[in-house]
């Protein structure tokens, strides 16, 4: 008996033979790969290598639309801190000038109000000097119509 037999590796080998139909098989592969290669290969390879290229551009086209993108937030952003800052320049301006003219307006109606006042004291310093006036011109009668009544009689001046 020989080595063969009783192992269990070569029980179970395979042999090959290599014959005409292999051969002819051979032929027929390498046949349909060469007529396969043009008609279906190359053009799923070139339909594989435009969806990669068009991919990347994309990737590529995005990349630049997000770099333009940023670049545009960074001018919003730098033009709206000037606006910020010339808005602020301009309401402080603005503040300045109401409370300078809320200061004008005050000191108009202070003058106006001192002048009203002035004006009332002088009518009525001189409300009261003609009602002075008017007393001392008629003291003489009030007197003798006061001693009437407490004499109970009337008395002639």
């Amino acid at each position: 008996m020989s080595l063969h037999a009783f192992n269990p590796l070569f029980a179970s080998a395979i042999s090959i033979d290599f014959d005409l139909t292999f051969l002819a098989q051979l032929v027929l592969f390498a046949a349909f790969v060469s007529l396969l290669k043009p008609l279906l290969f190359d053009p799923l390879l070139r339909v594989f290598e435009e969806r990669e290229r068009r991919t990347e551009g994309a990737k590529k086209e995005a990349r630049e639309m997000d770099a333009e993108a940023g670049a545009i937030l960074s001018r919003y952003e730098t033009e709206l801190a000037k606006v910020r800052l010339q808005a602020g320049i301009e309401r402080e301006k603005l503040r300045v000038e109401t409370a300078r003219l809320e200061a004008t307006i005050m000191a108009e109606a202070r003058a106006d109000a001192a002048r009203i006042l002035e004006a009332g004291k002088a009518r009525i310093a001189a409300e009261v000097a003609e009602l002075r006036k008017e007393l001392e011109q008629q003291k003489p009668e009030l007197a003798a119509q006061i001693a009437s009544r407490i004499i109970g009689r009337e008395m002639r001046s």
